[in-house]
This record gives structure tokens, C-alpha cells and sequence, in this order.
């Protein structure tokens, strides 16, 4: 079945699903976080199929979330490093863990905990304002149209009342 695609859309959380938003590419790109880098450990650590890694990890190397690099001649095999695109991306899964930990983590706690390794300390993520440092809470935020959404959609936008000029 073909998925709709979203990467089009003048919307960057929907343009970000577009790339990220199946069940096993998160996971990939948590796994590099933690250190993996070849396509084995992926395998084994995921447990997904070659097929389904090889489609996720090609995806990633074609969007430059990570680069592929040979490390062995014969027979040739690569390893997938993170670019800064990729490296650019940790935020949202730290903030998607900090979620999960709040909401969905086991008794006991949380499954892995992220430990800040500049001031020594046991942290989560927080999203917070660029320019005040205060938590960012859907309350207290509006939405304006930038620069980058489609003229030919703005004014239809705009009527909807979700958005200001």
C-alpha cells in the first residue's frame, strides 16, 4: 500500500513525519545515538529484517540524517555515522523519551536515563523558549505564518483563524 506523502506540505511537523514517521526509523536513528554504527549491530539490536533496515538506513543516508562510509574492503561494508542533520535531530527523540518516561515507562521507572556528561547530572528533555528559557506550554504560544508557507495558501490560512499574518 502507498503512503500519502507529506514532504510538500507547508508544515514543517508534517514534513518531519514524512522522513520519521514510521515505526523503525526512530529506532534507528536511537541506536546510532547510542553508538552503533554497522549495519549487524542495527540488525541485532532492532531485531528488524535486512530488508526493512536496509529500506530505513537508505532513507536516512538519501535525507543526510547519516552517511555511509566503507570500513572493510573485502568484502566491502560500510558503517552509517550521523551527520550534523542527524546529530541536529537527538532533541526530538530526547523530548519523545522524556514523554514516554512521564506516560508510558514501567513501574519501576524509566527504562534508560540520560545522563548529562558537562555538569555530571541525571537529566530530561525540556523544550524551552529560545529567548527567555521558559518551558514552552501549547497554552501560552501562537502560531504566525513565516516567510517559507505558500502565498497561494496564505489567505485560506489566514480565514481559517489559526494563524495571524
Amino acid at each position: 500500500m502507498k503512503r500519502t506523502t507529506f514532504a510538500t506540505w507547508p508544515c514543517s511537523v508534517a514534513r518531519t513525519v514524512d522522513l520519521i514517521g514510521d515505526w523503525w526509523t526512530p529506532l534507528v536513528l536511537r541506536e546510532a545515538y547510542y553508538g552503533t554504527t554497522r549495519f549487524d549491530d542495527f540488525e541485532r539490536t532492532l531485531g528488524l529484517s535486512r530488508n526493512v533496515l536496509t529500506q530505513r538506513l537508505n532513507r536516512l543516508v538519501e535525507e543526510d540524517m547519516l552517511s555511509k562510509a566503507p570500513y572493510q574492503d573485502r568484502p566491502v561494508r560500510h558503517e552509517y555515522l550521523l551527520t550534523d542533520k542527524g546529530r541536529d535531530f537527538f532533541p526530538v527523540l530526547a523530548a519523545m523519551m522524556a514523554w514516554g518516561d512521564r506516560w508510558l515507562a514501567p513501574e519501576a521507572g524509566p527504562p534508560v536515563v540520560v545522563h548529562h556528561d558537562a555538569c555530571g547530572h541525571d537529566t530530561r528533555a525540556e523544550v524551552v523558549c529560545a529567548h527567555c528559557g521558559e518551558p514552552l506550554r501549547h497554552t501560552e504560544v501562537s502560531t504566525h505564518l513565516g516567510p517559507g508557507f505558500p502565498p497561494r495558501h496564505r489567505e485560506n490560512a489566514l480565514r481559517t483563524g489559526r494563524f495571524t499574518s
